[in-house]
This record gives structure tokens, C-alpha cells and sequence, in this order.
């Protein structure tokens, strides 16, 4: 049973309890301006050029062997120095990045076996024990390698180790079912209850994700966390904090509430896949926005913490 991975994170503490090790999944049906990982969107693997890394040789379009890569050789004006990809044209074939000595290009994504992902996962055992720590699987969305996900944490669950799906929620019933059956948490992404306006950010359709909200909540055989990136003039307006509290008050009111405040962590590596960062300037969150958006939850008597 294989799965594309571009990432297994050791020693995390951002992506649930304790000490965690985070596979991270290629691909993803959304498409919010805010992701970290755009690196994540496409399933299939993909070259990334770490611009700031390169060397501007030229290697790596002389050993192309699908012509993919133009270079421009140094001239007075930076912007215009350097590789030129032709990302409908490069197959991933990894050539240029064997051969790129200072690492500036690689290749995002590999196919990779249960059983390989556990050789990694199984060397923090211990820490996972020590901390409550285990594994989570996020992305990308979870919900596009079900298969994958499922049987991994299977083995997690045979090994004592403990697992948390990260998900945006958009996904078939029969994708949810099969990694449901063995998680044992949940993080639940909401990005805008505004059916249209959802869709405009997001780029698909609000309502399966509130359906697989349901189902989970109904399920109650993991626990479940609502999260909710807080992007500034995005979905932070009262209407929607308001509506998210009402909704969690009525599917799953013992869930704990993270807000997840915006940053730009992500934004560079756009550049890396050939994509424009297009929340470029926008402001982060000021204090009195989080407390804000944490009293809104509280007034539905929900338990909310700023992430």
C-alpha cells in the first residue's frame, strides 16, 4: 500500500499532543491563499527550486533530458539570471536535482510504502511514550490517500502509537470511513460557513465538509478539534466566527476550539513551485483580533485556545 509523501517531520509539537512525527501527504483539492505548503496542492511529485540556494551554473539545464529547463546566464539585472522551468514539460525525473551540487532543486514527493514510512516512525517510539506524543498524518489532505493513511495507522495502532488525522474535511464518506476506523483524533479544519464565499477561497463546495463534520461528531469514536485559521479580511468578520460557534455548539459541542492564527511561513516556497503567493502583504492577526475571535466561542461555551 503506497502513498506520496514529500515530508516525514520528527520531533514535532505543533500537530497534536506530545512529541510527534508528521507525514505529510501530496495533494489537496483546495486551494486557499493562505496555505503553508503549496508545496502539498498536486498529487503527483514535483520539482521545487530553492532560488536562493542557486549557484546559477547552469547544470541542471544542460542534463535535462525533456529540454524542460532554459537557462539565462548572469546579466546586470538579477530577475533575469538563472533556470527557467517549463513545469508542463518536467516529469520529476529527479535528473537535475542528482546534479544540482549546492541542492537548490529537488524533487517534492516520492512514493513510499507503510512499511517505509514505519521504518521512520517506529526510531521516536520512545519519545512517544515518554511525551503522549504518536503520529499524525496531514498535508496535502488526508482524505485524497485514504488507503495510505488507514493502513498506516493500523500499524500505529498494532505498535501502541498513538494517531491524529489532520484533515480539511473534503473527502468521499467512503475515504472518511476508512481512516475513521482507525484514528483516534482529529483535527477538522473550517475555513468560511458562507457557502459562496467558501467556495470562492477554497475553491470547492462547503457542504460535503460539513457532512463529514457530522459524521465524525456523530461517530464519537475519536475525539475531535475544531480548528480555525484566522485569516485577516478573509473569514475573521463576526458573521462567520459566530456562525462556526453556533455550528460547533450543535455538532460537536465538547470539541476543543484552536484558532490558528495567519502567518507567512509558506510564502517563499511559492516561488519554489512556480506560484504566486497572493495574500503577499497582507497583515497578521493583532492581539485584540484573536481575543476577539476566542470570545465569540466562549460565548457559546466552548473550549477555545489560540494555537
Amino acid at each position: 500500500m503506497d502513498g506520496i509523501v514529500f515530508n516525514i517531520q520528527r520531533y514535532s509539537i505543533d500537530d497534536g499532543p506530545g512529541i510527534r512525527t508528521t507525514v505529510f501527504l501530496k495533494g489537496c483539492p483546495m486551494r486557499c491563499p493562505w496555505c503553508s505548503n503549496p508545496e502539498s496542492l498536486l498529487p503527483a511529485p514535483q520539482l521545487l527550486h530553492r532560488y536562493t540556494a542557486c549557484k546559477i551554473c547552469g547544470e541542471c539545464a544542460s542534463v535535462c533530458p525533456n529540454g524542460a529547463i532554459a537557462f539565462a546566464p548572469l546579466t546586470d539585472d538579477p530577475s533575469a539570471r538563472g533556470p527557467r522551468f517549463d513545469r508542463a514539460s518536467c516529469v520529476a525525473c529527479g535528473v537535475c536535482a542528482r546534479e544540482c551540487l549546492s541542492q537548490a532543486i529537488k524533487i517534492s514527493g516520492e512514493e513510499m510504502s507503510v512499511e517505509k514510512a514505519w521504518e521512520t516512525i517506529r526510531k521516536d517510539s520512545v519519545y512517544y511514550e515518554e511525551s503522549g506524543g504518536g503520529v499524525t498524518c496531514s498535508g496535502g489532505e488526508l482524505l485524497m490517500q485514504p488507503d495510505f493513511v488507514a493502513e498506516l495507522f493500523k500499524k500505529c495502532r498494532e505498535n501502541g502509537v498513538h494517531t491524529c488525522a489532520d484533515t480539511s474535511g473534503f473527502g468521499s464518506p467512503e475515504a472518511l470511513d476508512k481512516v475513521l476506523e482507525y484514528a483516534d483524533l482529529v483535527y477538522f479544519d473550517l475555513k468560511h460557513l458562507d457557502p459562496a464565499r467558501h467556495k470562492v477561497l477554497t475553491g470547492i463546495p462547503l457542504a460535503p465538509v460539513l457532512r463529514n463534520l457530522k459524521t465524525i461528531a456523530a461517530r464519537k469514536n475519536a475525539t475531535l478539534v475544531i480548528r480555525v485559521p484566522l485569516i485577516p479580511e478573509h473569514n475573521d468578520g463576526r458573521d462567520n466566527l459566530e456562525a462556526m460557534a453556533r455550528l460547533v455548539k450543535k455538532t460537536a459541542p465538547a470539541s476543543v476550539v484552536h484558532i490558528l492564527p495567519y502567518h507567512r511561513y509558506g510564502e517563499s516556497k511559492y516561488k519554489s513551485v512556480g506560484m504566486e503567493y497572493k495574500l503577499h502583504g497582507l497583515r497578521e492577526n493583532r492581539p485584540q483580533d484573536l481575543q476577539y475571535a476566542m470570545k465569540i466561542f466562549e460565548n457559546e461555551d466552548l473550549s477555545v485556545k489560540v494555537m
